[in-house]
């Protein structure tokens, strides 16, 4: 099994570089300045997966993976950690966190090996300050996908709707609730219910099975696609975009709208 040694090689790169006579660069480096590497290449990740493009998810996996190990040759040179352990850590949790695999439970089903997932984990943070059963859910998460967690890990302890038709009642309600903070003119409240809006809405996502972070991206993409063939359509036209009136552009927008069929 070739793994081992590619993974050891990169080990030894890394080690390499950030030693005395290494790349200046990343001997300059720091746990902050490199973290917003490892949010880029993660979205370069998930952007691989979303195209269908294999060669480059391999790529961009090796790319994310670098950023792992560089942040433990960081940590190891401070005697913090070392890349071991934290292959150890991981290990370790994924045999605990899966007693059905490793220590002969028995589960029904995908939906009990969640909940059991979620009771161990709340069994791992005994003793921390914060053992909350919706802890370890990143604030730097995207809003929609961190909704969707939260959603997810209160579900586990069965407090959620029991179906999509139930979250749209929700919806519904967050919407009549906008209206009156809308008519009521505070901006406060209209903030605090637009977020409620869009928290139910994710919650309705992620009942219907769908992402709402994803359906937003391509609801992000299909906007783009349009505007785009708006634009060259008005430009067939010889017109410019700047001079069309609201209800020029919608007529258009909808001749866009229905080519696409």
């Amino acid at each position: 099994m070739a793994a081992p040694e590619e993974f050891a090689e990169l080990v030894r790169i890394m080690a390499r570089l950030r030693a005395p006579g290494g790349c200046p660069w990343d001997r300059e480096q720091t746990h902050a300045s490199i973290k917003p590497y490892v949010i880029e290449e993660a979205y370069e990740v998930a952007e691989a997966i979303d195209d269908g493009d294999f060669g480059e998810l391999r790529k961009e996996l090796g790319d994310l993976l670098l950023q792992v190990v560089f942040h433990a040759q960081m940590a190891s040179e401070a005697g913090q950690f070392t890349i071991e352990d934290v292959v150890r850590a991981i290990n370790d949790k994924m045999v605990r966190r899966h007693p059905h695999v490793f220590a002969g439970v028995d589960v029904s089903g995908s939906d009990e090996v969640l909940r059991n997932w979620a009771k161990i984990k709340t069994e791992e943070r005994q003793g921390q300050a914060d053992n909350s059963v919706v802890t370890g859910v990143p604030r730097a998460l995207p809003a929609l996908l961190r909704a969707h967690r939260l959603g997810e890990k209160a579900s586990h302890v069965h407090f959620d709707w029991q179906d999509a038709a139930a979250v749209l009642d929700k919806v519904d309600e967050e919407l009549g609730e906008l209206r009156q903070a809308l008519a009521a003119e505070s901006s406060a409240r209209v903030a605090a219910e637009l977020g409620d809006l869009l928290h139910a809405l994710a919650s309705l996502g992620r009942h219907l099975g769908i992402h709402a972070e994803d359906a937003l991206q391509g609801a992000n993409d299909r906007f783009i696609r349009r505007f785009h063939a708006m634009e060259e359509g008005i430009a067939m036209r010889g017109k410019d975009i700047h001079d069309l009136t609201a209800d020029e552009l919608e007529l258009i927008w909808s001749e866009v709208k229905a080519a696409e069929g």
